[in-house]
């Protein structure tokens, strides 16, 4: 198997607009940005603990309610439950929703989708703000971009 390089990933593009995936998925989604990229890392995870959760949140702004918001919206769930006996804690995977979410967001990176544009779909293109009207604009470029 090929080593992967740095080169490798720039020849992609991966990066190149993943500001504006990542807002767009934040604001369709009612996540912050940290919690869309925490969520980003549990994913490489795949099983994980709240261990593992506070390992990965150590570099964010702290937000002790974070954990309990993405389990009631769904965005975690509990893979194995704790019995005190011989599995001492929980094991937590994303939800099918969060990985599809990721998903998603890795099919636009690679030019596979575009980001929706109609309003139904998208809450910033209805453009009630100014960001949300400078956002707009930039999905248009996204999507009209094919070398992404």
């Amino acid at each position: 198997m090929k080593r992967l390089e740095a080169r490798d990933l720039k020849d992609l593009n991966l990066l190149k607009h993943y500001r504006i995936i990542r807002k767009w998925a934040s604001k369709n989604n009612g996540l912050t940005d940290a919690e869309l990229e925490l969520l980003i890392y549990l994913d490489c995870i795949d099983l994980f603990t709240k261990k593992d959760f506070e390992a990965g949140v150590y570099t964010f702004s702290w937000n002790n309610r974070r954990w309990s918001k993405l389990i009631k919206n769904d965005w975690i769930k509990v893979w194995r439950n704790r019995n005190r006996t011989t599995q001492k804690y929980n094991i937590y995977t994303l939800s099918f929703k969060g990985k599809q979410l990721i998903s998603r967001m890795y099919r636009i990176m690679l030019g596979h989708d575009d980001i929706p544009v109609s309003e139904r779909r998208n809450k910033l293109i209805a453009g009630n703000t100014y960001t949300d009207k400078v956002m707009a604009t930039a999905i248009y470029n996204v999507n009209k971009d094919k070398n992404r």
